[in-house]
């Protein structure tokens, strides 16, 4: 989802990473992370609507911002091979790591455009990222209009996917990977330059896909008017799809067939009413843990709702938030919130 606005994020603070100055706005200059300092802690606000939450958050669980400074964070992910964290910083067409006790480096710039010219849009870069079952980045390319692994050598990049029946893809937005080695994803249009009316779309619709083991890749969806974060549940007999357009402002779920295709679409959560509220951020990124329990950035913060599509409580982080990612043992949700990266400590954990 793009990044519409700046808030004050009143929320535990560990370091701040002073990533952009003055000399770092334009779109592909190459940016540095600058020395991390201590700043005055506050609090966050953990609201909590059923007693189940307590079986999954602490009573005395806290939100820690682990760092500030960026444009527009997204897509974490944990490597559990090298016990780090990369995300996207999707404006600076860059992805960062950061690692406890190291803090914050830049991992990859350019990250997800790589072309020749300036690009004129706003969010050139990767957005989300995951891992396949060798251990490689696969990253959903936002200027570059593909789904791409990065190699072993740590340097060159494969194209996954980049077109369906001979058109480019508007802008690969979130991918899981299944057990079995499917590929989902969804495919807005938030990295075009002029989104739904720029004259370089070949699709006319906003469409979630399936890229199976074998390389067939099909079109589940393209009733999703702009489709985002895509989560499994821990059997894989759902699927889980965000919608982030703010006048159906929802979470879809499906029931996957053996195949891996979907049925049974239907309305999971509906949050229209809090986007009309003009509560910050729109349905994004989201994991589920192993409970089932969908863990959904969204307006107002990060929601924790049941399997069955109860509420049970939000992590209200005061601004627009992107996504999510299970790191550390499983049981650390790691947060990326318009400008910050922030975690907190779980009962519960994430598979």
């Amino acid at each position: 989802m793009p990044n519409t606005r700046c808030y004050t994020l009143p929320i535990l603070l560990i370091s701040l990473t002073l990533l952009l100055s003055s000399s770092c706005s334009r779109t592909g200059e190459k940016i540095q992370p600058i020395s991390q300092n201590p700043m005055n802690n506050t609090s966050a606000v953990i609201i909590r609507n059923d007693p189940l939450f307590d079986q999954l958050v602490p009573r005395d669980a806290v939100v820690e911002k682990l760092l500030d400074g960026h444009k527009w964070t997204e897509g974490p992910a944990w490597d559990k091979k090298s016990g780090y964290l990369l995300f996207s910083d999707i404006p600076n067409n860059a992805i960062f790591k950061w690692q406890e006790g190291k803090g914050e480096s830049l991992f990859m710039q350019p990250a997800g455009y790589s072309g020749k010219e300036p690009f004129t849009g706003r969010e050139p870069g990767t957005n989300g990222l995951t891992f396949d079952s060798s251990g490689r980045l696969v990253a959903c390319e936002h200027g570059d209009r593909r789904i791409s692994r990065l190699e072993a050598d740590g340097k060159t990049k494969t194209t996954i996917v980049d077109k369906f029946e001979g058109k480019r893809f508007n802008s690969p937005n979130d991918l899981v990977y299944s057990s079995k080695g499917d590929l989902y994803f969804t495919d807005p249009p938030y990295g075009l330059p002029k989104q739904m009316d720029d004259p370089a779309r070949e699709l006319d619709y906003c469409g979630v896909y399936l890229l199976n083991s074998k390389g067939k890749l099909s079109l589940l969806t393209r009733e999703i008017t702009r489709p985002n974060g895509i989560a499994l549940s821990p059997d894989e007999k759902r699927l889980y799809v965000a919608c982030s357009d703010p006048e159906k402002a929802v979470w879809m779920v499906y029931d996957l067939k053996p195949d891996g295709t979907i049925t049974n679409g239907k309305i999971f959560f509906d949050a229209t009413e809090w986007a009309r509220a003009k509560k910050p951020g729109l349905p994004d990124g989201m994991k589920v843990d192993m409970k089932g329990n969908l863990f959904a950035t969204g307006p107002g913060g990060v929601h924790v709702f049941s399997p069955e599509g109860k509420l049970l409580g939000t992590f209200d982080t005061g601004v627009p938030t992107a996504n999510v990612a299970w790191g550390d043992d499983g049981s650390t949700l790691y947060i990326t919130a318009n400008t910050t990266l922030l975690r907190v400590r779980l009962t519960t954990r994430g598979f």
